[in-house]
């Protein structure tokens, strides 16, 4: 079982950028593919960007495309997400999650570990 705690949120302006990170416990985090998501006020819970175990392929949501860049380091046991051109409708809790055994996903109920999520807020 693998425990994941998010950090790097916070209150920027738009068009500022910002990298999360999601630290990873355990010794086969290269084994999980890991995906980001979030959810805004009053919205579900949206897939941002998924990256696969060890071949890196990444995925993203269209309106995160270009802008966001997820990648990870197996060896540090770690995910980030640098977001960069920031805009007021990128707000919402950042939650990391991971599954293990299987090929990156876009759905929530592909992932069987969650963070607690962090808070991103984009506002001038």
């Amino acid at each position: 079982q693998v425990q994941l705690v998010e950090s790097g949120g916070g209150l920027v302006q738009p068009g500022d950028s910002l990298t999360l990170s999601c630290a990873a416990s355990g010794p086969t985090f290269s084994s999980y593919s890991m995906g980001w998501f979030r959810r805004a006020p009053g919205k579900d819970r949206e897939f941002v960007a998924a990256i696969s175990r060890r071949t890196g392929i990444t995925y993203y949501s269209d309106p995160v495309k270009d802008r966001f860049t997820i990648s990870r380091d197996n060896a540090k046991n770690t995910m980030y997400l640098q977001m960069n051109s920031l805009k007021p409708e990128d707000t919402a809790v950042y939650y990391c999650a991971a599954q293990y055994g299987a090929p990156a996903a876009t759905t929530p109920d592909d992932y069987h570990y969650w963070g607690q999520g962090t808070q991103v807020t984009v506002s001038s």
